[in-house]
């Protein structure tokens, strides 16, 4: 249904497109049909519905909906955790190596931090130049207090703080698909995770 849907939009854009146009601009008219048909194709159960707002380690501000089109592995640390995080962040490195490089740029990493107060975008910067995760194909993202609860519990992520610096946590590593559609989670640490790789790998292009 989605695949017929785009061909009629932009069957339907073809056919609008005068003589006097040139080929790029039918090309530019029919990219603009496929988005259209992707944005439509965005059901009820995408987090890309959530109406929260994110900062990333670079200080822009973002929506989730702008992670559309990326297959995204998901994980929600703090960068003072000295137990469950590394292992996490190990984990999901893991998981990248194994991605092919015909796969790898359709796929984005992201880690959503549960200590948004601590985890300011200069943090999250000096965490990912620690951890030597400073391309674009990893994101870190803090929210304020509000989204971050809503999102854990999304993801199924419990979390609760037991100190002023400690918090205790899930620890899970969600898939999620091009339209934000949850379509794997991954819990424990240090776990096989060949179901998870092959998961990204059946959904990235």
């Amino acid at each position: 249904m989605i695949n017929k849907l785009k061909y009629i939009f932009i069957a339907a854009s073809l056919v609008a497109i005068s003589c006097n146009n040139t080929a790029k601009d039918a090309e530019a008219t029919a990219e603009n049909a496929t988005e259209q048909a992707t944005d439509n194709a965005i059901s009820d159960m995408s987090i890309y519905n959530l109406p929260s707002n994110w900062t990333t380690q670079d200080g822009n501000e973002i929506e989730l909906k702008e992670l559309k089109g990326k297959v995204l592995a998901m994980v929600m640390i703090y960068t003072s955790c000295q137990a469950a995080c590394p292992r996490l962040v190990a984990d999901m490195r893991n998981i990248e190596k194994q991605i092919p490089e015909d796969k790898i740029d359709d796929v984005q990493f992201v880690f959503v931090s549960i200590d948004p107060k601590t985890d300011t975008p200069e943090r999250l910067t000096e965490f990912a130049i620690e951890n030597k995760m400073e391309d674009d194909k990893w994101l870190f993202l803090r929210g304020t207090e509000d989204d971050t609860r809503e999102f854990a519990a999304v993801l199924a992520v419990n979390y609760k703080k037991i100190s002023p610096m400690d918090f205790s946590h899930s620890n899970i590593i969600s898939v999620f698909n091009q339209a934000g559609e949850l379509a794997h989670q991954q819990e424990g640490l240090g776990v096989d995770n060949k179901e998870t790789v092959q998961a990204i790998i059946d959904l990235a292009k």
